[in-house]
């Protein structure tokens, strides 16, 4: 019997990083997305069924492997590289109403956070103030106060003990989000304000301890919440810190209005290397395993632990999971409108260069399973890329003004943007078209976040309402 008339080709499942699973073997051209899924779960082994998708050339298989080689037009002589991406076991629901709309801040909200495990809520707001929401009732909880003036970013410390923000005047304050209060005195040691904050990752450090604030005095500090003191100061930039990511791999990444993005080890501070590339100031940093960084050990299914051992444990192998065969992988957006993918541990040279923007690159992040990246722009629109080529995939249009923050749903499914067109837009990334607009705001939407147990969206912006949104 002739290989022709039984139809089959030859096909090599690879992981995103390219990696083979096994062997090529020969499947039978009628085979759909269902078949292959039982065939990669044999293959691997896995004693409950996983869902996944699969792709070739950055395309989603949704039919039959003869309809694709057909209106391809692909040689069923060569071996058809398949890349199969698990998928998140859960579903989350698309949002579709304002389930509330809570006042009490009297000046536009610049920031809003979901607590690592989704069950509490905080906001920065130009009225110096730290706001903390009680989601079960939809209320202000507590009001924050000790900032002299506003507070331009919050940050959760990945085991939920510690809430931090920091100003205008470059003074961070850690609350205790319990109560409401400060725990202990303002940081100071920063001339500037305060433009990021990020926490040292609970799989390198349980309880959390340390975070790191990027200012537009130039440095990066590394804090102790419990010596309540600056340990480290991170200096070289030459021009204002913009954005800065502590790493799963326990080094700092920061950008700077100088052009360049510098890796910092953080036993005493010291420059590991200098990654260069953009030709203007850098706007926003993502790293591929922020997601998990961001939740440590917990997930969409609620569970809590009794010890910091376990802390510890449950979000190294979260790490471990997410972060695969590959690296660490790096994306940084700009004002010339440019994106670069970098592997930061691998290289000082960008893996890929991601032009298409017409205007500033405002924010960018990685989807939590990091197959995506998302890049917010001044140009209105909101781009998909392939997560570990680099590649572009799709633009969504659709705001009228410019796009300034974005968040993904849990499962990767549904990425969410905030305009200044007052609109909050969900996107589905299967089908790549808007699924739903979330008008209600009066003024820009400055600041979103979708909940890690992926129940709530939360928005704020310039008519000092914090808005939440239900499915």
């Amino acid at each position: 019997m002739h290989m022709e008339t039984m139809n089959i080709v030859m096909c090599e499942f690879t992981d995103r990083e390219g990696t083979a699973l096994e062997a090529p073997l020969y499947l039978p051209q009628d085979a759909g997305p269902q078949q292959l899924q039982q065939i990669v779960n044999e293959l691997l082994h896995n004693k409950e069924k996983l869902p996944y998708s699969f792709y070739i050339s950055d395309q989603e298989l949704l039919v039959p492997l003869e309809n694709y080689l057909q209106k391809n037009k692909v040689s069923v002589e060569k071996v058809l590289s398949i890349v199969c991406q698990p998928q998140a076991v859960f579903r989350i629901r698309p949002v579709n109403r304002c389930s509330a709309t809570i006042a009490g801040h009297a000046e536009p909200v610049l920031s809003v956070a979901f607590s690592p495990d989704g069950r509490h809520l905080a906001s920065g707001s130009g009225d110096t103030y730290v706001r903390l929401w009680d989601l079960n009732t939809q209320t202000p909880m507590f009001k924050c106060t000790g900032h002299k003036n506003w507070v331009l970013c919050i940050a959760w410390s990945p085991d939920g003990k510690h809430l931090v923000s920091g100003s205008k005047t470059g003074e961070l304050q850690c609350w205790d989000p319990q109560t409401g209060k400060p725990s202990g005195n303002p940081l100071v040691g920063h001339k500037q304000w305060i433009t990021a904050i990020s926490w040292e990752p609970v799989h390198l450090n349980t309880p959390c301890r340390r975070f790191v604030s990027a200012s537009g005095d130039r440095d990066a500090r590394i804090w102790d919440v419990s010596l309540r003191k600056c340990v480290i100061c991170l200096t070289g930039h030459t021009d204002a810190i913009t954005c800065v990511k502590w790493g799963g791999d326990g080094v700092i990444y920061t950008g700077s209005k100088d052009c360049t993005i510098k890796v910092w080890e953080t036993s005493q501070g010291k420059l590991i290397r200098e990654l260069k590339g953009h030709g203007n100031r850098v706007n926003s940093l993502a790293l591929s395993t922020e997601y998990v960084l961001r939740t440590g050990a917990f997930d969409h299914t609620g569970k809590t632990y009794s010890s910091p051992d376990e802390v510890k444990k449950v979000a190294l192998e979260r790490y471990n999971k997410m972060k695969g065969n590959g690296p660490e992988r790096l994306v940084s957006g700009s004002d010339e409108f440019t994106m670069f993918l970098w592997e930061p541990a691998v290289s000082e040279d960008y893996r890929t260069r991601m032009t298409g923007h017409q205007q500033p690159v405002n924010h960018v992040l990685f989807s939590p399973d990091g197959q995506w990246v998302a890049s917010a722009s001044f140009d209105r629109s909101v781009r998909l890329w392939n997560g570990v080529t680099g590649k572009f995939i799709a633009a969504f249009r659709g705001h009228i003004g410019r796009v300034y923050q974005i968040s993904w749903s849990a499962d990767s499914r549904l990425l969410l943007s905030g305009s200044e067109d007052s609109m909050l837009k969900v996107w589905d990334i299967r089908t790549q078209k808007l699924k739903q607009d979330l008008p209600g705001h009066e003024d820009e939407v400055y600041a979103v976040d979708w909940s890690p147990d992926g129940e709530k969206v939360a928005s704020g912006g310039k008519d000092r309402v914090l808005k939440l949104w239900m499915g």
